[in-house]
């Protein structure tokens, strides 16, 4: 097994600081982050916080290459991506060691995240060479309309700490592929991550000030000097609906464009007629990918009356077997949550569903042992008004409440300002298709519980975001239509 000597490569060669304008540097006023290890608690490295002189200095950087960058062929994009794939590929294991050290997440998820995260350039290096406009005859037939697309131009990258090289990918991919430059400003709490694969795409021959990253715990202060910058032309933001509401109003003032990928609140349904062992298998993917914390996990359980207490049992005893420890520890199934704060999210969750009546079928409470960690759990006989239910529960806790209807299921499900992702069990295709279309949300997963693809549009509706990521969707975020009327 890999160990963290990415982390010593990245301190050995200075690429654990600022990356502005092709240059790795401390911050202008010497302010640091301490990164912390979610499975101890103790502090592994510490890098600069940039300031909101260096946002300035990085959106100068951006801009100053902008029109030189998005003047370079597709071809020559899609070669740099393809490039950024392969090393990313070459070197998963001591990546995904590094999201371990940082994030907390098992080692064999994060192999899988950086497999994600590498399939984001290999998509959007075929992408690339796939910005193609239109020619129309206009209804009158003595005009020609001519439909461009170009690169919209400097573009800020904001992305959260639970999948730090994924969400990055996912956003620097069809920014590179439509000629855009960017500055990404990653996740205070796993910068570590970000500025490892900045450095792989300057090796894979990107130029400088075309990606600038820009760790700071001040976001406060370096977000809306960027955003109020006249060269800003994008905001692409990943995080809480509460953050995305603020950026949003920011953003209006000068009228960025903004796509966003904001929280959940994920229903995962069971009729009376799906395959229960198939449900439940479903149910571990969908709750337990990154130990819950994942804005498309299934948050709120609604279970068909006949089968509920199978169910229930089925996936009580599926969380009670999952091994709680480290991520580098073989065999752990769920590693440590983010930080103290979520670790009492937690607690406080099944506290307020047991003090509502509901029952603790398994799990329910922090291990006693240094980190972070929560035990898998499930909360039955849950309410159809339980407070809980109106959480966004970023973790190993999954409360189950019973239906008696296909109508009252729906009406559960969208009772939620969210609407990003759903999952439903049903052997009837009839059923599975009616209801998905009928459930208020941007994805929905029928008898599946992983729906996550580079090649497939990633969004929400309702209060859970605006445009799409991913797909061929995803570079269009990045480009503006152009429309040239013409006659010939």
């Amino acid at each position: 097994m890999t160990d963290f000597a990415i982390l010593d490569s990245l301190q050995t060669r200075g690429h654990d600081r600022l990356l502005i304008g092709g240059d790795w540097q401390d911050a202008s006023d010497g302010a640091t982050i301490d990164v912390l290890d979610p499975s101890s608690g103790e502090p592994v490295a510490t890098i600069p916080s940039g300031s909101a002189s260096d946002a300035m200095a990085a959106v100068e950087a951006a801009a100053a290459v902008a029109d030189e960058w998005a003047a370079t062929s597709p071809r020559h994009r899609s070669d740099i991506l393809r490039r950024s794939y392969e090393l990313m590929t070459e070197r998963l294991d001591d990546l995904a060691a590094l999201i371990v050290l940082e994030m907390g997440k098992t080692f064999a998820e994060s192999k899988g995240e950086i497999a994600y995260a590498a399939e984001f350039f290999r998509w959007y290096s075929e992408e690339a060479v796939r910005n193609i406009g239109s020619l129309s005859i206009a209804p009158n037939g003595d005009k020609r309309i001519i439909a461009i697309g170009q690169p919209i131009g400097v573009s800020l990258l904001i992305t959260p700490w639970n999948f730090p090289a994924a969400m990055a990918t996912r956003k620097i991919g069809p920014a590179v592929a439509a000629g855009c430059t960017m500055i990404l400003k990653p996740a205070s709490d796993t910068p570590l991550t970000a500025l490892a694969v900045g450095s792989l795409l300057e090796e894979a021959g990107l130029p400088p000030g075309v990606l600038n990253v820009l760790p700071s715990k001040r976001s406060s202060e370096v977000v809306p000097a960027m955003l109020g910058d006249d060269r800003v032309r994008l905001l692409s933001f990943t995080g809480s609906t509460e953050v995305g509401r603020t950026l949003l109003a920011q953003a209006a003032e000068r009228v960025v464009k903004c796509s966003m990928e904001l929280g959940g609140n994920a229903p995962f349904l069971v009729f009376d007629d799906a395959d229960i062992d198939a449900a439940v298998e479903g149910a571990m993917i969908a709750k337990m990918r990154n130990g819950g914390q994942s804005c498309i996990a299934a948050n709120r359980f609604f279970v068909h009356a006949p089968v509920v207490d199978r169910f229930s049992s089925v996936f009580a005893a599926a969380m009670a077997a999952v091994q709680v420890g480290p991520g580098m520890e073989p065999g752990v199934g769920l590693g440590p949550l983010i930080n103290k704060g979520a670790q009492d999210d937690m607690s406080e969750s099944v506290e307020m569903a047991t003090d509502a009546g509901s029952d603790v079928l398994t799990g329910g409470h922090s291990p006693n042992r240094p980190g972070f960690f929560f035990e898998p759990t499930v909360l039955g006989n849950v309410t159809a008004d339980s407070s809980v239910l109106g959480r966004e529960i970023f973790g190993p806790v999954a409360p189950l409440v019973t239906f008696a209807t296909e109508e009252e299921a729906i009406a559960m499900a969208n009772d939620t300002v969210h609407g990003l992702a759903a999952y439903l069990f049903s052997s009837d295709l009839s059923r599975g298709l009616r209801v998905a279309e009928a459930l208020e949300s941007g994805m929905v997963g029928v008898n599946r519980g992983l729906i996550s693809d580079p090649a497939a549009p990633f969004g929400g509706v309702k209060e859970s975001g605006v445009g799409r990521e991913g797909a061929h969707e995803g570079m269009l975020e990045f480009l503006e239509t152009k429309y040239i009327a013409a006659d010939w």
